[in-house]
């Protein structure tokens, strides 16, 4: 059985539920409202107020791009993934720059750390089990860039000996 159109009152109903339910960001809560009302219609007079209510939940503070750009930057650094892996993600959430600003600088202050955890959690360069050969060191060196580090980063992760941490200062 269909689904009846919507109206003001239950497009507003399911942004509550989406922001409630999920972290989101102005980009996809937008996008969200729109599929709703492609999907089951508008029967509401007039145009459909999807971008005034995206506002008035970004002033209520049920949406704040920023807070979820430093979570989902914080997120990945923990995960060990570098600042370009941020970029794309914070970009596919629709988040401005000046919203991922402060989601950048930290991930540019923790990119050794991250890289750390990347390299400990894949087994590499310095954690990993017994001396590479060249052909698992380019598969590495790819996968560390692949989550998102540079170049001269992983190229100091993977060219480490097993057991030796290289320091921070050395990148």
């Amino acid at each position: 059985m269909p689904r009846p159109p919507l109206d003001s009152e239950a497009l507003e109903r399911l942004a509550l539920f989406y922001a409630g339910r999920y972290a989101t960001t102005r980009a996809k809560l937008r996008s969200y409202l729109t599929r709703k009302v492609r999907e089951r219609g508008w029967e509401g007079g007039g145009q459909v107020p999807i971008e005034s209510l995206v506002e008035r939940f970004t002033e209520l503070g049920y949406v704040n791009d920023r807070a979820f750009a430093t979570a989902k930057g914080a997120s990945l650094q923990r995960k060990g993934f570098g600042e370009r892996r941020l970029d794309q993600a914070l970009y596919a959430a629709g988040i401005e720059s000046g919203d991922a600003v402060e989601a950048k600088e930290s991930a540019q202050a923790g990119a050794f750390d991250a890289a750390l955890r990347f390299a400990q959690r894949k087994r590499i360069g310095p954690y990993a089990t017994s001396e590479p050969d060249r052909a698992v060191r380019a598969r590495a060196f790819a996968a560390m860039i692949r989550a998102g580090h540079s170049t001269d980063l992983a190229r100091k992760m993977v060219n480490s000996r097993a057991g030796e941490i290289p320091e921070p200062d050395e990148i």
